[in-house]
């Protein structure tokens, strides 16, 4: 479909009387439709597949036949609903007005259309609360290639004195159905994005986080709701979300009245009062979301393109693939052994050697996790001559340079603690509480944020060839108090301002950087932090077996691209099953090379080899999840490129009980029906050879009915397919 269009066209239509007005938000295969009432409310009417007759959508509404009664609610499907008035069930904004009134009857005002390119359409949609001079402009913005809508609100008065703002959510959607089923992710240190599915029956689910910081630590701020079944990959409806918001977030699912839910997502109004003076802009996170009439598998995609050509930093660009030291040596390090590691980066073929904790303090030195963190300067024991020399050794045998910070913590054995009391986060006159022997620094003062893109500017003038960051966090806020903060009620909300305030100054200063966001593992994997960081560390649990499980949750929300998966010690599995599962995402080692057998040394230097001449498809293609871990003794994942003519496929057995290795074809997915392909087994370990016949040739209707059997079972337990159209 070609757009003949001018850029930044504008179309203001403002409404002066109650005749009904129809906003449709559209994409390529969805619509969002927007409709006035006769009382001039604006209702969220229909959320689905697009009609082919756009003048049909004012006949969707009067086909709703609720009516409330004498002893029924009186629940409309606001876009945008406020509290204290008709609404009784959850808000998406609750106010406290100048005069003390706690009522907000928002009404519609007008509408605005920007065509922003041939993509991307912003629709802004302005609400009025007529007695006061309160406003809310509703903002969607479709990507009509992706199917994708981000949607966020802008609220601001002009009333005398301030408003308080007791609740204020980005987004609330209102779907119809007989049913609901919430998939939704649960979490722990090493055990992330657990997931569960139920129905949705009467009441309110919330999902939220009061952490602070790695506010994913417990839950996460993504989800999927299927209506009326619940969705498989490939059939059903379903609304994939996610929050883009790095701090304490909500997300409610409230059912109502047999036939509705209500879904509203914003920042967790939790100790969070913000009191918005007149003329102030309060803008909410963006909350981003699909549609898909045909199962998790579309929505999925929908989601991982929208990153790759929009969200995620560099998405569509290249990653480079990391050897780490944090394994290998721990705190126990010098300058000959960090040289023979850069040395090891060049034997096993990877492009950067990562320096990982342990490399700074002096009064405190950095030997163990309870002192030095927040003194960045290097350790002059262990590194006689610096960072530098360790950038430039790296430069000397043809590798890169990265290295790990937490900027955001402190432990109180640091001179930065004795030296800048004020400048951490603690409540006065109680006991400090201590997680990972560690506090964390108040980022809404600006002196904090000054010296934490000092910390990261510092080292890049030590090291200027610095080619990678991977940026920790390890504590969650605790006595939550800010020394210099006026009002205490706007600190959570500060603090993420604070940070976003750094990073957008280090990506200003240095745009192409490469940075792995990590928070003691996957505690911190939303698109708000992903705009500045080209991925994530999805969990300190890098056994093999697990991470098949998560990296699989993962992908419902997140491309592949952004996942850095590391080969370490951890697990009983063969360095094979290992490197297989990593495959699927960012490789990166943790490992003693040195100790590596001669076959296992031989095995990765040509896993790495073979890893970059497919990674393009993994990274940049679509990926298809062909077999699910949960319910088959046989997990598999495919990516296929955007020709069709290229697909890797994944295959895992994940079988804890005896099994004879007899299972049915697996069903690929994505491929040309038109093709001829042929199958080759790659990555294989030294001195083994492939059942897999490569000569023959089998057609993409066929691969896709039919099927293919990868033949992994006990003794075969990862195999990777290589597929290639003639």
């Amino acid at each position: 479909m070609t757009y003949k269009f001018t850029p930044l066209l504008l179309i203001f239509v403002a409404m002066n009387s109650f005749a009904q007005k129809t906003i449709s938000i559209t994409t390529k295969s969805n619509v969002l439709v927007l409709e006035t009432d006769k009382d001039n409310n604006l209702l969220s009417t229909y959320i689905g597949k697009k009609l082919e007759n756009t003048a049909e959508y004012p006949n969707i509404q009067p086909l709703d036949k609720y009516k409330p009664g004498s002893d029924d609610l009186l629940n409309k499907r606001e876009a945008y609903i406020a509290s204290g008035s008709l609404n009784l069930l959850e808000p998406s904004l609750s106010v406290t007005h100048g005069d003390g009134n706690k009522s907000t009857v928002l009404t519609f005002a007008s509408v605005e259309e920007k065509q922003l390119d041939d993509n991307r359409k912003l629709t802004i949609v302005r609400l009025t609360d007529t007695k006061y001079k309160f406003d809310v402009a509703l903002h969607y913005l479709a990507y009509f290639k992706e199917d994708v809508i981000e949607q966020w609100a802008e609220i601001k008065h002009n009333e005398k004195g301030t408003v308080v703002l007791n609740k204020y959510a980005s987004a609330n959607l209102t779907l119809s159905g007989r049913k609901f089923f919430l998939k939704n992710h649960y979490s722990g240190a090493v055990r992330e994005m657990r997931s569960e599915e139920q129905q949705l029956l009467h009441g309110i689910k919330t999902i939220d986080s009061k952490l602070g910081t790695r506010t994913n630590l417990l839950h996460s701020s993504s989800f999927m709701v299927s209506i009326d079944q619940p969705a498989t990959e490939d059939m059903g409806e379903v609304i994939a979300g996610s929050l883009e918001w790095t701090g304490n977030f909500k997300l409610d699912f409230e059912t109502f009245d047999e036939y509705y839910l209500r879904i509203t997502a914003g920042i967790n109004n939790f100790s969070s009062n913000y009191t918005l003076k007149a003329g102030e802009n309060f803008v909410t996170p963006r909350f981003v979301y699909t549609y898909s009439s045909s199962g998790k598998g579309l929505a999925s995609r929908n989601l991982q393109n929208w990153a790759r050509n929009y969200q995620l930093a560099d998405g569509k660009g290249e990653r480079l693939t990391i050897l780490n030291n944090w394994e290998t040596t721990y705190f126990d390090f010098n300058d000959e052994k960090l040289n023979e590691l850069t040395k090891d980066t060049k034997k096993l073929g990877v492009d950067v050697f990562l320096l990982d904790d342990g490399w700074f303090g002096n009064k405190y030195p950095r030997n163990g996790a309870t002192s030095g963190l927040g003194d960045w300067q290097y350790n002059k024991q262990k590194l006689k001559n610096g960072i530098s020399s360790l950038g430039k050794e790296a430069t000397a045998n043809g590798v890169k340079f990265g290295i790990w910070l937490e900027p955001e913590m402190v432990n109180p054995k640091s001179e930065l603690y004795e030296n800048h009391p004020d400048w951490i986060i603690r409540q006065p006159e109680r006991k400090e509480f201590y997680m990972r022997n560690q506090l964390v620094l108040d980022l809404t003062n600006p002196k904090v944020q000054d010296f934490i893109f000092k910390t990261v500017d510092d080292v890049f003038k030590e090291v200027p060839e610095l080619a990678f960051i991977k940026w920790d966090c390890n504590s969650l806020i605790y006595n939550a108090n800010s020394p210099t903060l006026k009002n205490q009620d706007h600190f959570y909300i500060e603090y993420i301002r604070g940070l976003n305030s750094v990073l957008e100054k280090i990506r200003k200063k240095y745009p192409k950087t490469p940075m792995m966001l990590c928070a003691g593992g996957g505690s911190r994997v939303d698109y708000a932090a992903l705009k500045y960081f080209t991925e994530f560390w999805p969990s300190d649990n890098t056994n093999p077996f697990d991470r098949i499980f998560i990296q699989w949750e993962y992908s419902y929300y997140f491309p592949s691209i952004a996942s850095d998966n590391h080969i370490t010690d951890m697990g009983n599995q063969p360095i094979k099953f290992k490197t297989d599962v990593a495959m699927m995402g960012k490789l990166g080692y943790d490992v003693r090379v040195n100790e590596l057998s001669k076959n296992d040394l031989l095995f990765s230097q040509n896993a790495v080899r073979t890893y970059n001449s497919f990674k393009d498809i993994v990274w940049h293609g679509q990926q298809y999840r062909l077999q699910d871990p949960y319910e088959n003794k046989i997990a598999s994942i495919a990516y296929v490129n955007d020709a069709k003519d290229q697909a890797v496929v994944f295959n895992y057995h994940v079988a804890t009980l005896f099994t004879n290795g007899v299972i049915l074809p697996i069903k690929l997915k994505g491929l040309d029906p038109t093709k001829k392909y042929k199958i080759e087994e790659i990555n294989l370990y030294p001195g083994t050879k492939s059942p897999i016949d490569s000569t023959k040739v089998y057609s993409g209707d066929f691969l896709m009915k039919v099927g293919f059997n990868p033949e992994a079972n006990s003794y075969r337990k990862s195999v990777v397919l290589k597929v290639t159209a003639l």
